[in-house]
C-alpha cells in the first residue's frame, strides 16, 4: 500500500530527471482518465457502464456476459475497443460516441491543479487511449484546459491502444517531442513501461483499481510515484 506523501517518492535510482530537474522538463505529457482527475469520482465507471451496454446490445448478451466480454477484450486487446475491431470489426467511432455519452456532473472543477499547471514550465500534452473530444469535455470541466497545446487521442493512434508502443512513437513524433527529457504521467503503471522504453521519466498515479497496478513485480519503468498528483506537482523543487 502506497502512503499520500507530502513530496514525491522516487522509486527508481536511474529516473532520466532527477526531482531537482523534474520542474525543469521540456514537455509534459498527462494521460487523462483516473490521471488527471481522481479516481474517486468514478467517472470511468459510467464509461464501462457504457461499455457493458454496448457490448450487451450488440451480441444480445446479459449485463454479467457482457462484462465477462469486456473484461477479455481488455485482457486481450489492451482495450475493449481493440476487442471489438479485431474479433468483430465494430465501428469504432460508433462505439467511442456511445461510451463517452457520460454525465460529467461529478467531476469537480480542480483549481489547485490548474494552478500547479500554471506553475509548470514546459509544454503540456494529453495522451489519451479516448478521444480529443472527450478530452476536451473533460478538462473544460476541470478548468485546465488552457494549459494544454494538444491532445493525442486513440484516433491518431491509429486506434492502437497504450501499451503499444507505435502509437508513443507517432506521438512523439507528431508532436515534435524529445523523449529524454520529457516526462509522461499515467495511473496505468503498464501504459508507463513504453515511455520509459523511449526514455521518458515517468511518474505513475496509483488508484484501488487492479488494472492501476504493475504488471509483476519489475517497476523499474516507474519512476517516480505520486498518488496525488496535485500534491507532486507543488513539491517539485522550484
Amino acid at each position: 500500500m502506497i502512503s499520500r506523501p507530502s513530496t514525491p517518492i522516487q522509486t527508481s535510482a536511474t529516473a532520466p530527471l532527477s526531482g531537482a530537474s523534474l520542474r525543469d522538463a521540456h514537455t509534459w505529457v498527462f494521460d487523462l482518465d483516473n490521471t488527471l482527475y481522481p479516481a474517486e469520482c468514478a467517472l470511468f465507471d459510467q464509461v464501462q457502464q457504457r461499455m457493458g451496454e454496448f457490448i450487451s446490445t450488440t451480441f444480445a448478451l446479459d449485463a454479467a456476459a457482457a462484462a465477462e466480454k469486456r473484461k477479455y477484450f481488455f485482457q486481450t486487446h489492451g482495450t475493449t475497443l481493440r476487442g471489438l475491431m479485431v474479433e468483430h470489426g465494430v465501428d469504432p467511432v460508433a462505439f467511442l460516441d456511445y461510451v463517452h455519452d457520460i454525465d460529467l456532473s461529478v467531476v469537480a472543477a480542480m483549481p489547485a491543479l490548474a494552478e500547479q499547471l500554471q506553475r509548470l514550465p514546459g509544454r503540456k500534452l494529453i495522451y489519451t487511449n479516448g478521444t480529443v473530444a472527450h478530452a476536451e469535455r473533460i478538462m473544460r470541466k476541470l478548468g485546465v484546459h488552457h494549459h494544454f497545446e494538444a491532445v493525442f487521442d486513440i484516433v491518431a493512434s491509429d486506434y492502437l491502444p497504450k501499451p503499444e508502443i507505435a502509437p508513443y512513437r507517432a506521438m512523439l513524433k507528431a508532436h515534435g517531442v524529445e523523449p529524454m527529457g520529457a516526462v509522461m504521467v499515467e495511473d496505468m503503471a503498464r501504459n508507463l513501461k513504453p515511455a520509459a522504453e523511449l526514455g521518458m521519466t515517468t511518474i505513475w498515479v496509483p488508484t484501488a483499481a487492479a488494472w492501476s497496478k504493475p504488471d509483476g513485480d519489475d517497476q523499474s519503468h516507474i519512476h517516480y510515484t505520486a498518488p496525488d498528483l496535485t500534491a507532486f506537482l507543488a513539491a517539485l523543487p522550484a
